[in-house]
């Protein structure tokens, strides 16, 4: 059997010493339990950000420009910001790798939890991930957006959109939102150059559509996930277990000290994921920590995260000329 390459806690924990602590991204629980706001627990506080989530001298930073989605098909009425990250090095020559994130302020906050597009410029600078298009979108608001992008007012489309189990949501990205970026960007058809990310119900939505399109999507990357009974995300241990394997490539991050409710365990759903994922032989990592349902920690280990989600790109490059 094949095994993941492996992050040892005690090796993430010491590439943090030293380092800035993480500032506060917030959010508001509902349903589609989003992140809590509140000052970081004493678990979170273990989780602070390295040198490769802060801008490093020399290294060229991206560009980021925000747009607005108001004419679903598939999710219709609703209407959502979406940004894209375009890295200092891209020149549309060739094209350029792909990484969706979900609840994409989360990600973009500059002074977030997880500060992303500042980590993808260290790491596409450093040739550890490659030149990497990154989409972040938000869910989707019913009627006139909010002035800013948050988690208040709580998208109305979340939970509906993230945490439902089918098709609908990849097929919104692949004939929705990916063709409006393309039209101004050479981004590759290759799935093993596509990667996908979200937190809470955002993570297990990226699961989703890699699983219902491994075809478009190859990487996954999630962050305390709801493979909970929100919509019947419980199932996925089953499904893995009970369905020949897929060619994903999936990193699981979760906290000991997550939700514990009537939707389900968070950290005893994650684990039981690795557990299938593991059983079916998957190409994965998982990292549990002290943390609860926030960024923190996921935040703090994101570099060392993309470093093992992107691994081996080079040879993926070769292949797609």
């Amino acid at each position: 059997m094949a095994h993941p390459a492996q992050i040892h806690p005690a090796q993430i924990y010491l590439s943090q010493a030293r380092q800035f602590a993480a500032s506060l991204l917030c959010g508001l629980a509902t349903f589609s339990l989003l992140l809590v706001g509140g000052p970081a627990s004493a678990s979170d506080k273990d989780y602070q950000l390295g040198p490769d989530s802060m801008p490093k001298p020399g290294v060229p930073k991206g560009t980021v420009t925000e747009h607005v989605w108001d004419q679903s098909k598939i999710f219709p009425g609703t209407t959502r910001r979406y940004s894209v990250y375009v890295p200092a090095q891209y020149d549309g020559s060739q094209p350029a790798a792909l990484m969706v994130f979900q609840d994409g302020h989360a990600y973009l906050a500059p002074q977030g939890q997880f500060r992303a597009t500042t980590v993808m410029d260290n790491l596409i600078a450093a040739g550890e991930m490659p030149i990497t298009i990154g989409v972040f979108i938000d869910p989707g608001h019913k009627g006139a957006l909010p002035e800013q992008a948050g988690w208040r007012p709580t998208p109305a489309n979340r939970s509906f959109e993230y945490d439902t189990l089918s098709g609908d949501y990849a097929e919104f990205l692949l004939t929705e939102i990916l063709p409006a970026v393309q039209t101004d960007y050479n981004i590759t058809e290759r799935p093993e150059l596509r990667a996908i990310g979200g937190i809470s119900s955002g993570g297990i939505c990226a699961w989703t559509v890699a699983w219902e399109r491994p075809d478009s999507f190859r990487k996954v990357l999630s962050h305390v996930g709801s493979f909970t009974n929100i919509r019947g995300g419980h199932n996925y241990p089953a499904l893995i277990r009970k369905t020949e394997r897929k060619p994903i490539r999936v990193f699981l991050q979760g906290g000991e000290n997550d939700l514990d409710n009537e939707h389900g365990n968070w950290p005893l759903a994650n684990r039981q994921m690795a557990k299938a994922l593991a059983f079916k032989d998957y190409d994965y990592q998982f990292v549990m920590g002290t943390g609860e349902h926030s960024g923190q920690h996921g935040g703090a280990i994101l570099p060392e995260s993309l470093r093992w989600l992107w691994r081996g790109w080079q040879e993926e490059k070769q292949a797609e000329q």
